[in-house]
């Protein structure tokens, strides 16, 4: 009976969750703890003193980017795997692709 007690993967989940925990919990105690003063905290670079700056990312532009970026990780799986079977169909796709391109292209120059 203890032995399919021991073996099953509740057990042996609960168990290594318990040991990760306790792990965790000693790392944290014995680990050496920093002082944050202000000059580490500040921004340093090539030791020069920066302000720090606020990056803004243009949300817009990167979801076209990925957007770009799947067309063409798709294409290239399509073309691909279409290497052992040529025919029709990956010159169709390609040509929708080019066509998804050529709708895309103006929204990159706005």
């Amino acid at each position: 009976m203890w032995d399919k007690i021991l073996t099953s993967i509740p057990f042996i989940f609960a168990l290594s969750l318990l040991v990760g925990l306790i792990l965790y919990g000693i790392s944290n105690r014995i680990a050496p703890k920093g002082k944050k003063t202000p000059g580490k905290l500040a921004p340093y670079a090539c030791g020069e003193d920066l302000p720090p700056l606020r990056l803004q990312v243009n949300v817009e532009r990167f979801f076209l980017y990925a957007v770009f970026f799947l067309i063409f990780d798709i294409l290239a799986v399509i073309m691909a795997t279409s290497l052992a079977r040529p025919g029709i169909l990956p010159a169709i796709y390609a040509l929708v692709v080019l066509g998804a391109v050529m709708i895309l292209i103006p929204l990159v120059r706005w």
